[in-house]
């Protein structure tokens, strides 16, 4: 296991190079919470009900979870992380977080965020895992991930 990700191996020609994304950091037997979830149609290579692309299509039922990728209508309101969750619709793990009064939301996980950490979006506050600030406040070779291209515009790059 490195960096998060598991690798096999190559016990077989197809397992050869495989990796997979560690999900052992997961909260096991939590279901999505209802209120953030919403249908998805699949589109399956159809653009105006007309196949466009050969050979898409299947797959397994999705539903869209309703990520905050601004995460500015709470700040300075610190959150608890209640769980780590698998997002189908991204490579990404994604954190359901309650606010001090009581409203979830889901966020982009960050590699080292766990379950019962406290997280604050503001524009200073202390350099910790899942914590939100301004770019010109953290310093020089932070990881950082979900960068905005333009203030309140919301997440728009290094998101996955």
């Amino acid at each position: 296991m490195s960096n998060g990700m598991k690798v096999y191996k190559p016990r077989t020609p197809g397992q050869r190079g495989m990796t997979k994304a560690d999900d052992s950091q997961l909260t096991k037997g939590v279901k999505p919470f209802k209120k953030l979830l919403k249908t998805k149609k699949s589109r399956a290579g159809r653009s105006k009900g007309r196949i466009t692309v050969r050979h898409k299509g299947g797959g397994h039922k999705r539903k869209y979870r309703v990520i905050d990728f601004k995460r500015t209508t709470k700040l300075g309101i610190p959150a608890k992380v209640q769980s780590i969750e698998y997002d189908p619709n991204r490579s990404a793990f994604i954190a359901l977080v309650e606010y001090q009064d009581k409203e979830k939301s889901y966020i982009l996980a960050p590699q080292d965020l766990k379950k019962g950490d406290e997280i604050i979006a503001d524009e200073k506050t202390p350099l910790r895992v899942g914590n939100r600030m301004f770019l010109k406040n953290i310093p020089v070779g932070t990881f950082v991930y979900n960068v905005e291209l333009s203030p309140g515009q919301g997440g728009k790059i290094v998101r996955s």
